[in-house]
């Protein structure tokens, strides 16, 4: 009993209950545009709970065909005067079947689900499209909408996949694979924010020819620039994805690019260095239609979905 009542208080807390957050997008209806960004919850170990802290939705994943262990340990590193992160997890994860197992029963009620989907380190690129199949269909019944994830830094060569050519194949199949459904769900894109401007107008065609419902903007960066952590310490960590507040602006320029160069047509989550209600609206003003936290919850603690939506209010 304890553990439901503790839910319901912090569901009671954290929660902000407004029509206006409403949010009807990919066909899916949120009941606010806050949710939990991939990497958080990879296995689904801790949706119920999480659901609790007022999010509109959550992804969970990156998930691979089989389990893996991911990048040896320590992997996952503080930057306190960046308010960043770094990490080079490697898709750590139980596999596909685990999550699906946690999905089957006693699911939230109202709270959006995404799978978000990867490739196994081992499999090579020119078979990559087999594993991302092999989530598509065990997940389909169980997730509300699916994240195609080729933007990680931590999976050697895995953003090859970026390029047009592999990356419209691979689209391609999961739509048909996806139109072949009585019932078929959103597939969204999620890219890097280190590619080109030429990159980026290469992502608004594809979403075109292949129909995908959007993109989710941005991944963490291989980029260093101008961090206050002394140089000495981030050698010392090394090779990762950062995150966090120093991908703040870069995150939001694609998603101004993105939504610019598509007219609007191209619907965005957008992520990456949203740590306040001001974070967040800066990405819906730059043509987002959800956004999603992860580092900035780190740093911000659970209040922060709250304190978004607030501020979303505050300003409609």
């Amino acid at each position: 009993m304890a553990i439901p009542l503790l839910s319901h208080f912090f569901r009671a807390y954290y929660s902000v209950e407004d029509e206006r957050l409403h949010r009807n997008i990919f066909g899916l209806s949120f009941k606010n545009p806050v949710g939990l960004a991939a990497g958080f919850d990879k296995d689904g170990q801790h949706y119920h709970a999480m659901s609790a802290l007022g999010f509109g939705f959550i992804e969970l994943g990156t998930v691979t065909p089989v389990g893996q262990i991911g990048n040896p340990q320590p992997r996952l590193f503080r930057l306190p005067a960046d308010e960043a992160l770094i990490n080079r997890m490697g898709f750590n994860n139980e596999g596909m079947e685990a999550l699906v197992q946690r999905l089957k029963t006693n699911r939230p009620k109202n709270l959006i689900i995404g799978g978000n989907i990867g490739k196994n380190k081992n499999t090579p690129n020119e078979s990559a499209h087999l594993d991302y199949e092999k989530c598509f269909q065990a997940l389909f019944p169980y997730v509300d909408y699916f994240v195609v994830n080729v933007s990680s830094p931590n999976t050697p060569n895995l953003r090859d996949l970026q390029e047009k050519e592999p990356l419209t194949r691979l689209l391609s199949l999961l739509q048909d694979l996806n139109n072949a459904k009585s019932n078929p769900k959103p597939i969204l894109l999620k890219i890097a924010p280190d590619l080109t401007d030429g990159q980026l107008d290469d992502i608004v065609d594809i979403a075109r020819e292949t129909k995908i419902s959007g993109v989710i903007a941005t991944n963490t960066t291989i980029s260093r620039e101008n961090l206050n952590t002394s140089q000495n310490e981030i050698s010392q960590i090394g090779m990762g994805g950062l995150s966090g507040q120093p991908v703040k602006e870069r995150s939001t320029e694609v998603i101004r690019y993105l939504s610019q160069k598509s007219n609007g047509q191209l619907k965005i989550i957008g992520v990456g260095g949203i740590g306040s209600a001001k974070d967040a609206l800066e990405k819906i003003a730059a043509g987002a239609s959800l956004v999603q936290v992860y580092s900035g919850l780190v740093y911000e603690g659970p209040g922060l979905v709250k304190r978004i939506n607030q501020g979303i209010l505050k300003s409609s």
